[in-house]
């Protein structure tokens, strides 16, 4: 998996040291990327990418995962849906700087809901928000 840009920034080192081990069932996956994570099955692994480029304002979906606690905004971008009904989505965080990017393949988003980035937040949270989702 390619690195992103800003991968050496040290707020990407203290995120990826607080992702959870497993994701809802899914277990942790050794990268040979810094500042990348992925979790499943190697074919097809939902994969973490810190020190993407931010983006800027879109007309993208954006949704808050909140639990409650932890509220991360994320900007959602599904690809088309495959056969048997699922679709590659990339979620990408808004307003962050180091920004973080999960990308979740069909034979994922076919068999789970995409909730587990919610187990996801208090990684992320060490990255403060400067914006966020109107």
């Amino acid at each position: 998996m390619p690195v992103a840009p800003a991968a050496a920034d040290p707020l990407c080192a203290e995120v990826v040291l607080a992702l959870p081990t497993d994701l809802e069932g899914l277990e942790r996956l050794r990268t040979g990327s810094q500042a990348t994570v992925a979790w499943g099955d190697r074919s097809s692994p939902v994969v973490l990418r810190c020190g993407v480029t931010p983006l800027g304002p879109t007309t993208d979906q954006c949704v808050a995962a909140d639990d409650g606690t932890t509220s991360i905004d994320w900007v959602a971008v599904s690809g088309p849906e495959d056969a048997e009904g699922g679709a590659d989505w990339l979620f990408t965080t808004y307003g962050r700087e180091p920004a973080v990017e999960v990308s979740v393949p069909a034979e994922v988003t076919s068999e789970r809901s995409t909730s587990f980035l919610l187990d996801l937040g208090p990684a992320i949270e060490q990255v403060e928000q400067t914006r966020f989702c109107s």
